[in-house]
């Protein structure tokens, strides 16, 4: 029995399913965890079926996710999105649950789920939605199928990104052609900035660091959250708006986040691998696009030190 089918008989088999995400939301979690919901209900009307997890007001356009309470580990399937390791996943203890399921498009990390599905070619989590969709008796619905291209939209930074492959294309173009997409129409509320977020990105851009091996690096302190009256997520999501400066080789922006006493940080990366050094400090992610949740500034000095001696030695190798 194939993948698509052996996930598609254990949610036919469940009357109670949770999808659940990581922690610190991005539009692909948030949407495909949404949007599973949803096909799941449209297939299945007299299921109980529940996308749980954080809200993030930035993308509250993608739709509401539910509130999760202890009844809802009882006899219930989990499905795990867009998470590569149980430590990240967002308001639940996975191993409560009587079923697991993960899928997932980053590297491996750990297994801890009975069925794991895990494409690293995947551009996003979302892709990985549509193609079980396409490939069982699932049955999209056309809010669900926007959600799912506003996701793809996000993860691969419009198709930039070198993760984005033919099957993406392919997808993505029977996803439009099927329900009537108005693709053009749903990249506004993505896009969209208030006039504060746009000022803040002036700051990032006038006050990153740029070391001499290609490594440009921000902190924001709590006091410039403040004085810009935006949050530590705001800072992470604007990563992708420094993607091509001639300079720069990897980028990263370190936000300190006071109300779970950690400092987040955002990495982005031209070449040099930099999910390895991400891992070596609890994070993780892709090849050229990780996170971590550094405990303290020391281990945040030895972070950018070690993200500026990948640099060093990747230009050494390319000369």
């Amino acid at each position: 029995m194939n993948k698509y089918n052996k996930i598609y008989r254990q949610i036919k088999k469940y009357k109670k399913i949770v999808i659940a995400r990581h922690i610190g939301p991005d539009p692909d979690s948030l949407a495909s965890s949404i949007a599973l919901r949803d096909i799941i209900l449209n297939t299945f009307p007299n299921k109980e079926v529940y996308a749980v997890g954080a809200p993030a007001s930035t993308f509250k356009f993608l739709g509401v996710v539910d509130k999760f309470n202890e009844t809802m580990y009882e006899n219930a399937l989990v499905i795990i999105l867009d998470t590569p390791d149980a430590k990240r996943v967002d308001g639940v203890d996975v191993m409560r649950f009587k079923g697991r399921i993960k899928i997932d498009h980053h590297p491996f990390v750990e297994e801890f789920c009975d069925i794991e599905w895990i494409d690293e070619t995947a551009s996003s989590a979302c892709q990985m939605v549509l193609e079980l969709t396409l490939k069982t008796r699932l049955k999209m619905t056309k809010a669900a199928a926007e959600k799912l291209f506003v996701g793809i939209v996000s993860d691969t930074n419009r198709f930039l990104f070198q993760y984005t492959t033919p099957k993406t294309f392919m997808l993505v173009s029977k996803l439009i052609k099927d329900f009537k997409i108005d693709f053009a129409n749903l990249y506004e509320p993505l896009y969209l900035r208030p006039i504060k977020e746009i000022r803040f990105q002036g700051y990032i851009a006038n006050n990153m660091i740029i070391t001499e091996n290609g490594f440009a690096h921000i902190t924001i302190t709590e006091d410039v959250l403040k004085e810009y009256n935006v949050d530590a997520a705001t800072a992470g999501n604007m990563i992708n708006n420094f993607n091509y400066i001639n300079e720069v080789l990897v980028w990263a922006i370190f936000s300190v986040d006071v109300n779970n006493d950690v400092i987040r940080g955002s990495i982005r990366s031209r070449g040099p691998i930099i999910n390895e050094a991400a891992s070596r400090y609890g994070g993780g992610g892709h090849v050229f696009a990780s996170g971590v949740r550094l405990r303290n500034e020391a281990d945040k000095e030895l972070f950018i030190k070690e993200l500026d001696e990948t640099c060093l030695s990747y230009k050494n190798k390319s000369n």
